[in-house]
């Protein structure tokens, strides 16, 4: 009879919404799970079967992999941090707040022989996944255009439309969606993007933003991203076209007409998922195997970097009002 595997031991820290779904995968997996915030632990811990703990000291003490679910601005040194001390990395997008910040926790995890899987977690939803295996078979050819669209009610936590912390809608939301497009159709060359962020008594309420991208192999991909009303349900679709062939998906209902008012109903900044079907338990079981085995998981340090350098280009477009090139992306 074989010796059982002992269980993985995970540290979470932050304990915000995106931790309500990072907990329970981790758990439905046996990891035995810490989570240090400086609020919310205890909550969290009760809800999920958690041990919360004081201190960051404390919880390198006692995990062998750390997630990190904190504000954008955070995600580089929590990283680094971790590293040095030999953790494996897990981290919600956006990997870092700046693309030079991504890119040193990349080299650092490289230098220190440690896992790093940035959370791009769209990778795992199913009918993305399906239409990616579809598109790398060549069932629709040649990808010629893509079209991503997202939207969601907005955030209400202020940190999230402070640019200079988050990255705003472009950084926090798009960049799945940037992500999306480099995997469909390959390196981009060039972007150019427009936003629009609307407030109500000096206070960001609502965001938009639109990007079309010219990727090297010469397809178009467009994508849209909304952070609308408070009950704007969450919604994404995708319209992949080839010279053989047409994937498309939307989660939403495919109605001829679609309208959108303010009800008094719950909207949502995240999908609606439960833990044994959730595409967030399917990126922590990638993860967790590829920690066990070796293997390479569904997204590497380098594809989390590579979207931030994407998304920065996309900022710099919608700041200046151009066209922005990006550098062509060089081998590891």
């Amino acid at each position: 009879m074989q010796p059982s595997t002992p269980p993985l031991r995970v540290g979470l820290i932050g304990a915000g919404a995106i931790s309500q779904v990072h907990a329970p995968a981790w758990r439905s997996l046996g990891a035995e799970v810490s989570v240090y915030s400086l609020t919310g632990a205890e909550k969290l811990a009760d809800a999920h079967g958690l041990t919360p703990v004081a201190s960051l000291d404390d919880l390198w003490d006692r995990v062998e992999v750390v997630d990190i679910v904190t504000p954008t601005h955070t995600h580089a040194d929590l990283a680094l941090a971790a590293v040095a001390r030999g953790k494996h990395v897990v981290c919600e997008k956006p990997l870092a707040r700046s693309a030079a910040a991504a890119e040193e926790v990349v080299s650092a995890a490289e230098t220190a022989g440690v896992r790093l899987f940035p959370a791009h977690v769209v990778r795992y939803f199913p009918a993305y996944a399906r239409a990616h295996a579809a598109v790398t078979a060549g069932r629709i050819g040649r990808v010629a255009v893509c079209r991503f669209r997202r939207t969601s009610a907005a955030p209400t936590a202020d940190w999230f439309f402070d640019e200079e912390r988050s990255g705003g809608i472009v950084l926090d939301q798009m960049i799945h969606d940037l992500d999306q497009a480099e995997w469909f159709a390959g390196p981009a060359a060039r972007v150019f993007a427009q936003s629009i962020t609307c407030a109500d008594d000096g206070v960001a309420r609502a965001a938009s933003a639109t990007v079309t991208i010219t990727h090297t192999s010469g397809a178009i991909s467009q994508c849209y991203g909304v952070w609308g009303h408070p009950h704007l349900p969450f919604s994404s679709s995708f319209h992949i076209a080839g010279d053989a062939g047409v994937l498309s998906h939307d989660s939403a209902r495919q109605d001829g007409t679609r309208v959108q008012v303010s009800q008094p109903r719950d909207g949502g900044y995240l999908p609606a998922t439960d833990v044994a079907s959730s595409p967030y338990t399917a990126e922590i079981v990638d993860f967790a195997g590829a920690i066990a085995s070796g293997r390479p998981a569904d997204v590497t340090g380098v594809d989390g970097a590579r979207a931030v350098h994407l998304a920065e280009a996309v900022l710099s477009s919608i700041h200046t009002g151009e066209v922005v090139e990006l550098p062509m992306e060089e081998e590891r």
